[in-house]
């Protein structure tokens, strides 16, 4: 449920699996009937997504918007909940903090112009395609065509046939960045999902993964940032 948080009110998200919605109560009272209340910030709105799922432990994530999401495990108490964003608090604000500013950073950079996003494209066809050739065999697995596309909110995708597409931004990032998502690709012709077993084979093949996908989240939105709304270049 989406939760939004500011100096007046608490919100009271309903966090139950039935799809309950929210409601707010003032700061003066209590919520009458359950929910999670969150109050992290005394001069601005934060939204706050809590999740909840058949995991095991409670696990906060910061947005590219600078929106807060909360995993939380079915059944696990109110207090709980809030007790885990409380010890959390000081991480949040500091997370999102850098957050935003790397978002404002972002909408700053000059955009790429027509002529220089043909050329990572054409550059993409050829780097993307040979590493997708040369990663298939150590996954263990064939695929169809390599499509290189201009995109705003992804950096691949592995359709059910088995085509992969990836995005000419991927040029800008270090090789290393590169080879992590042709494998990820790659690793969705065995799962297509993101699952314990998914994530297994993408390490057994590149064990430190996490680095570099760690580069990605870092600085992928300054990357992205970089094309313009419709793709076609300034």
């Amino acid at each position: 449920m989406r939760v939004l948080i500011d100096s007046n009110v608490l919100i009271s998200a309903a966090l139950f699996p039935n799809g309950v919605p929210c409601r707010a109560y003032p700061t003066m009272s209590a919520p009458p009937d359950g929910g999670t209340i969150c109050e992290m910030d005394k001069t601005r709105e934060i939204q706050v997504d809590i999740v909840r799922s058949g995991r095991k432990s409670l696990a906060v994530e910061i947005r590219q918007d600078g929106g807060v999401l909360v995993r939380a495990p079915y059944g696990l108490s109110q207090a709980r909940i809030r007790a885990f964003l409380d010890a959390k608090r000081d991480w949040i604000e500091t997370r999102r903090a850098a957050v935003l500013t790397r978002r404002q950073a972002a909408d700053s950079l000059e955009k790429l112009t027509a002529a220089e996003l043909d050329a990572l494209a054409a550059a993409a066809r050829t780097d993307l395609t040979e590493r997708t050739a040369r990663f298939a065999p150590m996954v263990g697995v064939t695929y169809g065509r390599v499509t290189i596309r201009r995109q705003r909110t992804r950096w691949g995708s592995c359709s059910a046939k088995g085509n992969l597409n990836f995005n000419c931004l991927l040029m800008l990032a270090p090789p290393e960045v590169r080879d992590y998502v042709a494998v990820h690709e790659l690793c969705h012709r065995k799962h297509m999902d993101h699952s314990r077993r998914f994530w297994a084979e993408v390490e057994r093949v590149l064990p430190d993964w996490r680095e570099r996908r760690r580069w990605l989240r870092d600085n992928g939105e300054l990357l992205m940032a970089r094309l313009d709304r419709d793709g076609t270049g300034v």
